[in-house]
């Protein structure tokens, strides 16, 4: 249920094929619906029914801070979006902002006296499982996280998402009473995004020098909001006085938090791919196989290639192919750049790839972190092989594509040196 989305659709009407993929999840091998989830929810409600963690209620921000500290998510992770996102979209204003907080695994949304915390979890065998906990002490002592099975996919498994239920990043213009101007476009965003294009209806606390954004800005030029121009939502280091922010955990929305949370959704997103476009290539052969009275070894090359192709798409944006360039100095004013370093792991020079670089680009080493990630280290082992084997190819020099061309020797180097040491199970040909 969680939307993490800078845009409202205030009615998600599900055209032919968005039905379609949405079908195609609720069917086998997915099941969407009825399948058992596996991720970080699922293994906290479990040890919250056997006595072993327990959630605090707090009177200001209810089961938030108690859950964020169960979770391993620091509040310095803050990000906070004003546009009208998500079911409780009332609650949502400018002056109201709805703080979203994060780590590898999972994403919590929290609304200032909302009813419910949401959620969204990379899950191990759905690509992605949503969630609702009610924002009342449970009787029991035992709260317990609802699973949302039917209200999401429609926005949450559509084109924007590859057809495998996931997220949806968008900027949008923004009036001030939190509601997108939908007519002066929307922008999609991840780590590929142009700097100019992103944080509409976000706040954003930082700086970045002469590179301008969205953020920090309600519009009153529906009609031209470019034409009126953004010049005081740039190098925010504080919202003081936009809303009250002592509301919320931190006074931050970090604009090194954001930039990390956008490559990270949707590296999330084609994590989800893999998976689910993996299981469903198998199951497509297993059927023709059974129908066709073909061995139940036989493999289809249209398959086969389906599975390529995931793994393709997932090498490149773990490997930051196409991302954009920073155009000048990035920094945040939370402790968020320093706690995301210090998770590591690192090699043994004392790198790692969580090490950030904020002037030409995010990271210092451009591979991404969730490669350690529950859903990356879970993936099928056919589209998790091929996965590896592309990015071997392309930090050996192997391939020498366009859409590697953006790593340096000593870039493609050093990951490969970083990943040998840190990444565990490494195919005996990454060893060499």
């Amino acid at each position: 249920m969680l939307r993490i989305t800078l845009a409202l659709v205030t009615a998600c009407a599900v055209a032919a094929p968005v039905a379609a993929q949405i079908d195609a999840v609720e069917r086998p091998p997915i099941s969407y619906k009825t399948a058992q989830a596996e991720n970080v929810l699922t293994a906290l409600q479990k040890r919250i029914n056997a006595g072993q963690a327990k959630l605090k209620f707090a009177d200001d921000h209810g089961y938030l801070p108690s859950l964020l500290k169960e979770l391993n998510v620091s509040p310095a992770s803050q990000v906070l979006v004003f546009s009208k996102t998500s079911f409780q979209r009332e609650r949502i204003t400018p002056k109201t902002p709805r703080a979203l907080y994060f780590n590898d695994d999972v994403y919590v949304g929290f609304c200032l006296r909302g009813d419910v915390l949401e959620f969204s979890a990379a899950d191990t065998k759905l690509g992605t499982a949503f969630y609702t906990l009610d924002q009342e002490p449970a009787p029991d002592g035992k709260p317990e996280f609802l699973r949302q099975r039917d209200n999401c996919l429609s926005c949450h498994a559509s084109n924007a998402t590859g057809g495998a239920p996931g997220h949806l990043v968008r900027s949008v213009f923004t009036e001030r009473n939190g509601m997108p101007v939908l007519s002066a476009g929307t922008f999609r965003t991840d780590h590929s995004s142009p700097f100019s294009e992103r944080w509409g209806g976000w706040y954003v606390t930082g700086t970045h020098g002469k590179q301008t954004h969205m953020g920090n800005w309600t519009v009153e030029n529906k009609k031209n909001p470019a034409e009126e121009g953004n010049a005081g939502g740039q190098n925010v280091t504080e919202l003081k006085g936009r809303f009250t922010v002592a509301n919320y955990l931190t006074p931050h929305s970090d604009i090194v938090a954001l930039l990390v949370f956008e490559h990270q959704a949707e590296a999330h997103n084609r994590i989800a791919r893999a998976l689910i476009g993996t299981r469903q290539a198998h199951h497509y052969e297993e059927t023709l196989n059974k129908d066709l009275g073909e061995p139940a070894a036989h493999r289809w090359d249209s398959a086969k290639r389906r599975i390529e192709s995931l793994g393709d798409q997932l090498a490149k944006y773990l490997l930051f192919s196409g991302e954009a360039k920073l155009e000048g100095p990035v920094a945040g004013t939370s402790d968020f750049a320093k706690e995301f370093t210090a998770r590591g792991p690192f090699d043994k020079q004392g790198r790692t790839l969580r090490a950030f670089d904020l002037n030409a680009r995010l990271f210092k080493y451009p591979c991404s972190y969730l490669v350690y990630s529950q859903g990356f280290q879970a993936l099928p082992k056919e589209v998790k092989d091929h996965t590896l084997k592309r990015m071997h190819e392309a930090l050996t020099g192997t391939d020498t594509s366009a859409a590697f061309a953006h790593l340096s020797a000593g870039n493609r180097k050093a990951v490969l040196e970083i990943l040998r040491d840190t990444l565990p199970d490494l195919p005996d040909y990454w060893k060499k």
